[in-house]
């Protein structure tokens, strides 16, 4: 069966899709050759506006919308994800680069986030408060939309992280107004148009594409707009949350990190080793809650050493459409020359570099996986998150070392150690400061699970159960008697 094109790029805004856009249009690439896919239009001002103020129009029809009825609908979209899985992977694969069995377990996975968060929509509970004085009938604390939402997400999770908002805004009952990065928009359309073919009003979602800074603060500027949600870097989180704070409005942020690994002296060494390999290169390393620094025991890190950087050294890389491929390219040209300098600096600084450290003689993006050893804590790949192929390796002698080190950078997302002794367990689980804490495994990412970092890292919570609540305000109402 001949494989799927990708899709003709188009903006959803004000209730049709439109391929041609005031603010220009910017060329779509193939990260694993260069080539040019598609063009993508890109909305001007005044589209921007106009999708604000479409959400704002389509939003109370939805929002008054049974709760069940709104259940029912979110969950044939996830159906509709499923059954449209095959082409909604192969589009990501074309426009993302990481392989295709990656792509098919991100859109499945993404299709169970929008599942869960449906039925969540039931229970948005509220609760009854006795009344401390006579005279007043019944006191509620009840949940309700926070309104119109502006949502901004990143190139390297293109379905799983619309899919985070679209299903926590929309269950709630508000509308949303959603940008897809430039480079990976044909993934978003897909899953735009499930929830349209689901029974989504057509004016309650829109999506649009353009200049990053103008339509981020274009939207979060319109009166429209009551809340925005974020996933990106912490630079321009940081630029959101100030955009946000002056109009006093509503602001989660999935920001970045620098995810440590703790590999105590009783830890399996071969059931470690074949974790971290996979979690440290999947998606070329293009993951927020990727693992980054390696503490390793001492007594293991010759050895660990060893086989990490001899099983690196093994990956194949290729196209994401090759079965054969473990690791694909990084998304764009601008990653490699970021990774080059990480490199750079870290030789400079004293820094041994295992194995890769370069681009790979090939068309596309594609960048050797890197192991390094002994860089200093001054060499920027200790101090900002290199997002890409490179594992830092250093050894510790105690615990307590192992966890000073694993808190001592302002982010906080994701971490995780192995261990066999379950005290240990509990004490690395309770001592180190991360949102997410994984123990002998990387998945700490599942739909019924909150997802969220502390300190730099961000700001509230995507998944499970508190994802959803991020989406609504609080109200108090009582009723008294007349006098």
């Amino acid at each position: 069966m001949q494989a799927p094109r990708y899709p003709q790029p188009a903006l959803h805004i004000d209730g049709r899709w439109v391929t041609r856009a005031s603010g220009g249009e910017r060329a779509v690439l193939n990260p694993a050759d260069g080539g040019v896919l598609a063009m993508l239009p890109l909305a001007g001002a005044d589209e921007i506006r106009a999708a604000a103020d479409a959400a704002a129009r389509g939003w109370p029809a939805w929002r008054d919308t049974l709760a069940n009825e709104r259940c029912n609908i979110v969950r044939r979209a996830a159906e509709a994800m499923r059954q449209r899985s095959e082409a909604i992977a192969h589009t990501l694969t074309l426009e993302q680069g990481k392989p295709l069995a990656e792509a098919k377990r991100e859109v499945g996975l993404s299709a169970d986030i929008i599942d869960f968060q449906a039925e969540e929509a039931k229970r948005l509970y509220g609760r009854i408060v006795p009344p401390r004085v006579a005279g007043i009938l019944s006191q509620s604390v009840l949940r309700q939309p926070v309104g119109p939402v502006a949502a901004f997400t990143p190139w390297n999770f293109p379905a799983n992280l619309p899919a985070r908002k679209l299903g926590s805004a929309l269950a709630a009952g508000c509308s949303v107004v959603i940008k897809p990065a430039e480079e990976t928009p044909g993934t978003c359309m897909a899953i735009v148009q499930c929830f349209l073919d689901a029974g989504v009003p057509p004016l309650a979602l829109n999506m649009v594409c353009g200049d990053p800074p103008l339509v981020s603060s274009t939207l979060i500027a319109h009166e429209a707009i009551r809340k925005a949600s974020f996933t990106g870097s912490v630079a321009v989180g940081k630029q959101l949350g100030v955009l946000c704070a002056e109009r006093v409005k509503r602001f989660t942020a999935e920001l970045g990190g620098h995810a440590p690994v703790i590999v105590c002296a009783d830890a399996d060494l071969p059931f470690a080793l074949k974790a971290s390999l996979a979690a440290k290169f999947r998606n070329a390393g293009q993951v927020c809650a990727s693992p980054i620094r390696f503490y390793v025991h001492r007594s293991l890190h010759d050895a660990w050493a060893e086989q990490f950087t001899r099983g690196a050294q093994a990956l194949r890389l290729g196209p994401g459409l090759d079965a054969q491929t473990q690791m694909g390219p990084l998304a764009h040209e601008r990653r490699l020359h970021e990774m080059a300098r990480f490199v750079a600096d870290a030789r400079d600084q004293g820094a041994r570099v295992l194995c890769g450290g370069e681009r790979v003689a090939r068309p596309g993006f594609f960048f050797a996986p890197t192991v390094i050893a002994q860089a200093p804590p001054s060499a920027l790949v200790q101090r900002l998150e290199p997002f890409g192929p490179i594992a830092l390796l250093e050894p510790f002698d105690t615990l307590d070392e192992a966890i000073a080190k694993a808190n001592a950078l302002p982010y906080a997302l994701g971490a995780y150690a192995f261990t066999r002794d379950l005290q240990t367990a509990h004490r690395l689980g309770h001592e180190i400061e991360a949102g997410m804490v994984g123990i002998n495994h990387f998945g700490v990412s599942q739909p019924e699970m909150p997802f969220g970092g502390w300190k730099e890292s961000g700001i509230g919570h995507e998944m499970g159960a508190e994802g959803l609540l991020h989406y609504t305000e609080i109200k108090t109402i009582t009723v008294g008697v007349p006098q």
